[in-house]
């Protein structure tokens, strides 16, 4: 790789390889790729070609590039130009073509690897999540990936809690015992192990691992030299010496459980003010279960219950979330935005407490050819149709305003975001008039939110007024 790109990667090459039995043909790859010359847009760095012209030549390069290693994490700096080389551990979905929903989830898999724990509700992302025989999910070279879960739409956020306080149970069981067997045990061993686990670096997850390891290689030792009788409590701390390691807990699901039928729960574990790290998929529409209009679907849209088009507002989960003080919130649109919706993922899941990230994600209920979703994401940020921004309780502490805005909805009209989809376009060719009427409404609604989110965004408490 070029040294410009990073120094981490000197003496190492980069390919890209196509799975030539696995490609949807959605095409997003090719309009998302830079050109090579930006004066001629139709040029671009890669292109679609018929399979058939080159199935068998790629089965070859596929074969090869499957041998070929996986680069350490511990070697991938944590930034927005180097996540593309983090190897994912989610692949081969069989989700439908240019869906929204599975870059989230295959970055989630990037960022935080094996350590990533997912509680995942009923809907499109556990249909192509769990479709066994199969699995997505995928396992690292040394055998370990995700651990991932289905619920029901109803209880998907308590499920996801039991797991994060059955995690954290066992974990304050292993550092208790850890604590009593500290004498049979190296002592700066047991210090090492008993300071907090870091899910978020790399460096520190290998070492950490390292440590349990040599714990459980001391109580084998143990083990050996008294003749198979060791200690009450070591066999104990070794079934439970992974839980030391940590771990990153996801509550991932769509629009219709977190703004509908999982609502009460997701709001009892936003306030409970325990860890746990909240994906919303949103498609503003129950996808699976054949487009039923949600409290997500946006105003003047078209689905199931609103063959007419939605009167009412698109119900703003941020805000309500924002409203506790203490939970980490972001909206984010990775096709669009990737480095924003980078940067919030990591920051929740740094976030000591409760986050909630809420993301656009293009659906083929939409009603336009999603080859075009990051330009048409584009303009749902720019009409203000998605704001973009991040709630962050920890900058009270330095004195900032805890709300910050990361993208101002003011260079476009919203009916220039609106026209280009079915599903607001079908109620133009149906009523004409309602359609300017319900356009006028939702110019009106973005209008009021920009507002109110720049207000918020200005409020701040210096320490002298905390309480």
């Amino acid at each position: 790789m070029p040294e410009r790109f990073t120094k981490a990667f000197a003496g190492l090459s980069y390919s890209v390889q196509v799975a030539p039995d696995d490609c949807t043909g959605c095409g997003l790859c090719v309009e998302v790729c830079p050109a090579k010359d930006r004066s001629k847009p139709k040029r671009k760095a890669i292109n679609m070609a018929p399979v058939e012209e080159r199935r068998d030549r790629e089965r070859v390069a596929w074969a090869h590039f499957e041998q070929v290693p996986d680069i350490a994490r511990t070697r991938v700096p944590r930034e927005f130009r180097t996540l593309a080389v983090l190897p994912p551990l989610f692949e081969f979905s069989g989700a439908c073509a240019g869906c929204g929903e599975t870059p989230y989830l295959r970055t989630l898999t990037q960022l935080f690897g094996d350590r990533l724990v997912m509680a995942n509700a009923t809907g499109c992302s556990s249909i192509y999540g769990g479709n066994l025989p199969t699995s997505p999910y995928t396992t690292g070279p040394d055998g370990r990936g995700p651990a991932w879960a289905n619920s029901l739409f109803e209880d998907n956020a308590e499920f996801g809690l039991g797991i994060r306080l059955g995690g954290d149970t066992q974990a304050a069981r292993a550092r208790l015992l850890l604590g009593q067997l500290a004498r049979h045990l190296p002592a700066d061993l047991v210090d090492a192990l008993l300071e907090p686990a870091s899910t978020g670096d790399e460096e520190a997850v290998a070492t950490r691992r390292e440590r349990v390891a040599e714990l459980r290689a001391r109580i084998s030792a143990l083990q050996a030299a008294s003749g198979g009788s060791i200690p009450e409590g070591l066999a104990e701390l070794d079934a439970l010496a992974d839980h030391l390691v940590g771990q990153s807990l996801w509550i991932v699901g769509g629009d219709g459980w977190a703004y509908d039928i999982g609502y009460g729960g997701l709001d009892h574990v936003l306030a409970s003010n325990r860890n746990v790290n909240i994906l919303v998929l949103d498609t503003e529409v129950y996808s699976n279960t054949g487009g039923q209009q949600s409290k997500a679907t946006p105003m003047g849209a078209i689905a199931k219950f609103a063959a007419a088009g939605k009167e009412a507002r698109k119900k703003d989960l941020g805000l309500l979330a924002m409203t506790y003080g203490h939970v980490y919130v972001a909206s984010v649109a990775i096709q669009a935005k990737p480095r924003q919706a980078m940067m919030a993922l990591l920051e929740a899941e740094s976030y000591p407490g409760p986050s909630l990230v809420i993301a656009h994600s293009p659906c083929i209920a939409h009603g336009y050819d999603l080859v075009d979703s990051p330009a048409q994401q584009g303009r749902a940020i720019d009409s203000g149709a998605w704001p973009l921004y991040r709630f962050d309780p920890r900058r009270i502490e330095q004195g900032a305003a805890p709300l910050h805005i990361d993208a101002d909805p003011a260079s476009i009209p919203i009916r220039q975001y609106m026209d280009n989809e079915a599903r607001f376009r079908m109620v133009e060719l149906q009523d004409p008039e309602r359609y300017q009427t319900l356009v006028h409404a939702a110019e009106h609604a973005v209008h009021q939110r920009h507002e109110l989110y720049a207000q918020l965004s200005r409020i701040f408490f210096p320490d002298e007024e905390q309480p």
